[in-house]
């Protein structure tokens, strides 16, 4: 049975579009802390906090600034990453990342060297 994930803007009732939605949820397996990152077509840029950065944070092309702004008036005295400027990249993923994932990366408890090895 499939599993939807419903993301809406912080800022307003909206929706992304199927290709956005797609790419929104690509980005949830994303191992970043404090990023921005954007989602294409739909332009949704989405906030990787973390720790006491807060929590993922999204906002559609139309509240891209008003995300931006609320960040750094929260979080500007935490830490730099809120501070930073566009472009913002897509993904982070890399071999690296894959190889994370695999050994539990995303699990909260990860078992570093006892999973799987990808070549």
């Amino acid at each position: 049975m499939p599993v939807f994930v419903r993301f809406k803007c912080q800022f307003c009732d909206a929706s992304p579009d199927p290709a956005t939605q797609t790419s929104l949820e690509g980005q949830l397996r994303e191992l970043v802390f404090g990023e921005y990152l954007d989602a294409p077509p739909g332009r949704w840029l989405v906030w990787h906090g973390g720790g006491p950065l807060g929590p993922r944070r999204y906002a559609c092309a139309e509240h891209r600034g008003d995300l931006t702004s609320y960040l750094r008036g929260h979080y500007g005295c935490i830490g730099y990453q809120v501070w930073a400027m566009p472009p913002y990249a897509m993904t982070r993923r890399s071999g690296d990342t894959e190889l994370a994932i695999a050994n539990g990366g995303l699990s909260p408890m990860p078992k570093w060297g006892y999973g799987s090895r990808i070549a």
